[in-house]
């Protein structure tokens, strides 16, 4: 694709970032056929390829160029950045980077709206902090029979306890977890139960409670220096034990791991924190590239349930591991249905559910119709904000693979006496 960059522009880092994406692109719209957003409303602005076109002419434009309009801000709010468009891509444009430069350049040329502002505020400084988001969860569930019944839908039902959780510091194989921001409170027995099956692998686990939000809610709701602050704390909380030792990082939601693999990319021009970060992106991951590479063997299961996998963008789009979790609970010896359409969002989205709940509820019933179709007794998932999504719709029972994988766990075997010798 030519661009129309003058010298001027090409000396600011994000337009020569901007410009070496729109040059890869040779608008053939392959994207168009897997992006889930551009099946549901058939407009090519609603698709990867309009998007770049739109925001190909925003950034080539000036600053008070008509032409920039709220019009365009809905398209790009409506893209998912679920990635699909990238898997599918044969030139491989790294559309997201765009669409990272796109979105701060329409937020700073058009103001939203006071209402619009407060929302993505609102979000923000809710859903970041673990504390704040368990005491406004309680004080929901409370309230939960007086509440309209949009708010009552997004509210989930009351988790399952986390259990005993193995200290983990006698392992000589060591690895981090990150607590999250909201799954401690909306699912707290999915990172007990990933502790109690490492432990069966002696792998010892451990949180640094320092370690917050991984950024991703920030970055991606335009307060990108908001979301590199919480990228270098999280980096000093993790830093002690990586000198210490710890072989990984461990992510039990997609989400969180397909933003962590990133931050070298987001701190690449920090002085202070750019080695770190490629370091800690390198240590980043994803729970079942441990699993999948340990013996399994040594985890003795016995359960009968039929699942059915639901494969996160993040995991399958953005860490490049689709069919892990299934190759893995195969393995375990899990019975799985098939699932048609399985590359499509489920609507998700990080708080895509939340600032376009029309469009993520169709997703979401495209989505459950598909993973149902096999009669699955429940649906497992890799992360939290689509575990929290799909359970909304109060159909099957959804849950985290490792849960399933936890609760089948037969009691440990004691050590078998030794041969006699001959």
């Amino acid at each position: 694709m030519q661009t129309h960059f003058t010298e001027e522009d090409l000396k600011k880092p994000h337009i020569r970032e901007a410009d070496r994406v729109l040059r890869s692109c040779v608008h053939c719209g392959f994207c168009n056929a897997t992006c889930p957003t551009y099946q549901l409303l058939g407009d090519e602005r609603d698709g990867p390829r309009g998007r770049i076109y739109l925001m190909k002419e925003m950034l080539e434009s000036q600053d008070d160029d008509d032409q920039v309009t709220e019009e365009t801000r809905l398209h790009l709010d409506r893209c998912l950045t679920c990635l699909n468009c990238e898997t599918t891509c044969p030139s491989g444009v790294e559309y997201h980077k765009l669409l990272d430069i796109g979105r701060a350049e329409i937020e700073r040329r058009v103001p939203r709206k006071a209402s619009d502002r407060a929302l993505r505020y609102g979000l923000r400084k809710a859903l970041v902090d673990p504390k704040r988001f368990q005491a406004l969860l309680r004080l929901g569930q409370t309230f939960k029979p007086i509440l309209p019944g949009e708010l009552k839908s997004k509210l989930p039902p009351t988790p399952i306890d986390a259990g005993r959780r193995p200290a983990g510091e006698t392992q000589d194989r060591q690895m981090l977890i990150l607590e999250g921001c909201v799954q401690p409170s909306l699912s707290p027995n999915t990172n007990a139960a990933t502790a109690r099956v490492l432990d069966r692998l002696d792998i010892g686990l451990t949180p640094a409670p320092e370690a917050g939000c991984c950024g991703a809610i920030d970055y991606h709701l335009n307060a990108q220096e908001d979301g590199r602050d919480r990228i270098r704390a999280n980096i000093d909380a993790w830093w002690p034990h990586v000198e210490a030792g710890a072989e990984a990082i461990v992510q039990t939601a997609s989400g969180c791991g397909a933003f962590v693999k990133e931050y070298g990319e987001m701190l690449a021009d920090d002085p202070d924190y750019a080695q770190k970060a490629r370091h800690i992106s390198e240590l980043a991951k994803d729970l079942v590239e441990v699993l999948r590479n340990e013996d399994l063997d040594a985890l003795e299961i016995e359960d009968e349930r039929k699942l059915a996998f639901h494969c996160p963008c993040t995991l399958q789009h953005a860490q490049k591991l689709n069919g892990a979790v299934e190759d893995v609970l195969r393995r375990l010896g899990f019975s799985l249905t098939p699932v048609q359409d399985g590359h499509l969002c489920c609507g998700s989205a990080g708080t895509y559910s939340v600032t376009q709940p029309e469009l993520a509820t169709q997703l979401r019933d495209n989505k459950l119709d598909n993973l149902e179709a096999g009669n699955p007794e429940v649906i497992v998932t890799a992360n939290i904000g689509c575990q929290t999504h799909l359970a909304g719709a109060g159909r099957t029972p959804v849950r985290h693979w490792i849960e399933i994988v936890d609760e089948a766990l037969l009691p440990a075997s004691a050590n078998p006496p030794a041969a006699p010798r001959p």
